[in-house]
């Protein structure tokens, strides 16, 4: 079975499958090009796609890795962490197409098929679109929301890129350090008066958090930001913030 196929009765028993997979499975992506990268070319969230752009050959092998990849071989956190860091690449790969002309993703491709409906992902012998990893793949077989701070669309309002891959050994810590660390940035996320000012990433995808933004707030918060929120939970009024969709880049 080819994951990037699946269907809604498949999806449903997703839980079967990665319990077998987990099982039987012994392997496992090699993300060390990626990394390399990321360390080289990737400072506090900034992406230097020039950087990128001038090594491109080495992202490409990168890609080529994955391309070869059944994720039905890998078990469920290596699934998950395949997939991030496909989406990740990916999108950066996108934009070097248009680079350095590009100023924002949004820019790339037309009306009807915008930046994440180009058919440009390739994954065990499927080519898809970053629309559907995220979409057909991480949001409903991984149902967890703190995906959305851990995938990258190239803009400074999204939560930043991080400058390593996602691994499946420790890959739940690093899933809540991301969440952490953007839920608490004051720029990205603050609370005046009664009224906490978020992100639009809530606003889009309001039932990943099942519908209680407050309490997703509440669990990944720290300090007096969280002692504020728990005091006026029940008063707190909720308004979204514009998105940045600027690249990423300096």
């Amino acid at each position: 079975m080819k994951i990037l196929l699946k269907t809604l009765s498949v999806i449903i028993i997703t839980g079967l499958v990665f319990g077998a997979a987990a099982a039987a499975s012994k392997a496992a992506v090699d993300h060390s090009i990626y990394a390399e990268l990321l360390e080289k070319y990737v400072k506090d969230g900034v992406v230097d796609y020039a950087g990128f752009k001038a090594e491109e050959n080495r992202l490409d092998a990168y890609l080529d890795v994955l391309k070869k990849v059944d994720p039905d071989d890998l078990n469920r956190d290596e699934q998950y962490a395949f997939f991030i860091n496909a989406y990740n690449a990916w999108t950066i790969k996108l934009i070097l197409y248009e680079y350095p002309e590009v100023k924002s993703i949004k820019d790339i491709g037309g009306i009807f098929r915008g930046p994440w409906k180009q058919k440009i992902v390739q994954i065990d012998g499927e080519i898809t679109t970053l629309d559907h990893i995220e979409h057909g793949i991480l949001r409903p077989v991984f149902k967890d929301p703190r995906v959305h701070f851990a995938i990258n669309c190239a803009s400074k309002s999204c939560p930043p890129l991080i400058s390593t891959p996602y691994m499946a050994d420790g890959l739940d810590q690093q899933l809540d350090e991301v969440t952490r660390a953007f839920l608490n940035d004051p720029q990205r996320n603050r609370f005046e008066g009664n009224t906490l000012y978020v992100s639009r990433i809530f606003k889009w995808f309001k039932e990943d958090f099942n519908n209680d933004i407050i309490g997703f707030f509440v669990k990944y918060t720290a300090g007096p930001f969280k002692e504020k929120l728990k005091a006026k939970k029940d008063d707190i009024k909720i308004k979204y913030l514009e998105y940045d969709w600027s690249l990423n880049g300096k």
